[in-house]
């Protein structure tokens, strides 16, 4: 092993798992990334990498403060879905272990991970994932993870940690940023640095729509842990996990990682950031609009550009929590209303942008949505379209999280539905990113309705049209819906808030 160019194991394991939503396979992830070797380093190094922009972050400056040597393992990646399939998950794990002891000794382990997966026969991959890699690289070897604030935290990831790094926005805009932070901390261990990480959780699971960090509760708490970032102090990171995970792992949690081995500062800190969230509890609700509401203001403001344009988040049916991207109540009622200068997007349905593509651009049909899909809120619907332009779905996102990440929606297809203009694609993914429209030649700024089957990503891609007033959260059925009382929960600890409004909270004497 070399100060002078250390070799730096690099893999990276991120998927949000949502409990209720149809196993994640293989196929999910070889659709997404499914990586290996060198060209993990060539995604590193890329100006438009296909990876979470945390690795291209951390490559960067790892590049920018010397030599090293990059140990290529695997790099798997899939959109938010069910459970990953036990068979996809032991076999990544074999993979990692056999790799990872290939190539010994290293100086140090970075993962790019997400922190809220779940697998077949286990709730815990993420702790499995850095248990493994603590057993073969051994007690002294940093390890350094980058992880989605809406991470589940388990005791066995962070004692297997030398690092915790979260983001801290939500929309995710700085994943980059948490990448190059994760290289500058690396380099600080393989300077000899010692460091202790604690964790303090408590019991609040509050709906994803509540977790923006513009402002509001969850902001405040991210904010407040910066102001103590320094001196003994290295990270502060405020995770809020993932309501839908259904995990015993649930749980807004405060983790803390100190420097010079200073465990009881580390202690302090997250027990002071948990007891803070706890007073300010309350503030973790947040209601949304009604269907009938959100449909008639649409119509409203179809019809008279007096008034200012707006968003409807379709955020019940987000792909990006693990939904399927294709429920039809909000299309339905905006037909059936007769909206107008509406953009809406992106449809998940293979069958329909495949069907558009054999008739080609021009053509006129009635469009069949969800002829494939069984699911109980994937409800058929009918209507007369035309095909107004069809790609191959790759483009490179130019603003918020997809900004600079080559992104690919599969064949998809715009399709005229007459005041309805909608998006179909063959590769689920949610709408956050404006690309997804532009590549169809559809002007953002022209429409009087865009609706986008996103939780809150689309902020950060379309803040350069809508300011947040004109952004409306509707209400509507779906795998990804905020009230949570409509979810059979069989493994969140309960009481938790605001779902057990009763939920009573007594903070530990140690940590």
């Amino acid at each position: 092993m070399s100060k002078d160019n250390p070799r730096i194991a690099v893999l990276g394991f991120a998927i949000e798992c949502n409990r209720f939503s149809p196993i994640s396979t293989a196929e999910d992830f070889e659709t997404d990334v499914d990586i290996r070797g060198n060209r993990i380093v060539a995604e590193g190094r890329a100006e438009a990498s296909i990876t979470l922009p945390d690795l291209p972050g951390f490559f960067t400056e790892m590049d920018r403060n010397g030599p090293w040597t990059p140990v290529p393992l695997r790099v798997s990646q899939a959109q938010p879905g069910g459970p990953v399939e036990e068979s996809f998950f032991k076999g990544f794990l074999a993979e990692i272990a056999a790799g990872l002891k290939s190539v010994l000794p290293v100086d140090g382990v970075f993962v790019s991970c997400h922190g809220a997966a779940l697998a077949e026969g286990t709730d815990d991959p993420d702790g499995d994932l850095f248990e493994l890699v603590r057993s073969v690289v051994g007690p002294d070897v940093p390890v350094v993870a980058v992880f989605d604030l809406h991470a589940n935290v388990s005791r066995r990831m962070t004692d297997n940690l030398s690092v915790f790094v979260g983001y801290r926005e939500n929309p995710h805009n700085d994943i980059h940023e948490r990448g190059v932070e994760a290289a500058q901390h690396l380099r600080e261990c393989l300077a000899g640095a010692r460091t202790a990480v604690t964790m303090v959780k408590v019991p609040i699971v509050s709906p994803p729509i509540a977790l923006l960090t513009a402002r509001g509760p969850y902001a405040d708490l991210i904010k407040y842990g910066q102001t103590k970032v320094g001196g003994d102090i290295m990270n502060v990171s405020v995770m809020a996990g993932f309501a839908y995970a259904d995990s015993p792992k649930n749980g807004l949690t405060a983790v803390v990682t100190a420097r010079n081995g200073k465990r009881e500062a580390a202690a302090a800190l997250s027990l002071d950031i948990a007891r803070r969230a706890w007073g300010m509890k309350e503030r973790f609700k947040r209601g949304m609009m009604g269907l009938s509401d959100a449909v008639a203001l649409a119509a409203s403001v179809g019809r008279d550009r007096r008034r200012k344009p707006i968003i409807l988040a379709d955020v019940a049916d987000n792909p990006g929590g693990g939904a399927r991207g294709n429920t039809t109540y909000l299309l339905r009622a905006l037909k059936a209303a007769g909206a107008r200068g509406v953009i809406f997007g992106v449809f998940n349905d293979a069958a329909l942008a495949a069907r558009a593509h054999e008739l080609g651009e021009g053509a006129t049909f009635t469009a069949s949505f969800n002829t494939r899909e069984t699911h109980e809120f994937s409800l058929p619907f009918d209507c007369e379209a035309t095909v107004v332009k069809l790609t191959d779905g790759k483009y490179v996102g130019r603003r918020g999280v997809l900004r600079n990440v080559a992104a690919d929606m599969g064949p998809s297809a715009l399709l005229d539905l007459g005041g309805i203009h909608i998006v179909v694609i063959t590769h689920r993914c949610q709408c956050m990113d404006p690309r997804q429209f532009e590549s169809f030649g559809l002007d953002i700024a022209a429409a009087r309705v865009v609706v986008v089957k996103s939780r809150g990503h689309f902020r950060g891609g379309f803040d350069e049209f809508f300011r947040p007033e004109q952004i409306y959260e509707v209400d509507c059925p779906g795998l990804t819906s905020p009230v949570l009382a409509n979810f059979t929960w069989t493994k969140l600890p309960r009481p938790v808030y605001p779902l057990d409004e009763e939920t009573t909270w007594t903070p530990p004497a140690s940590v």
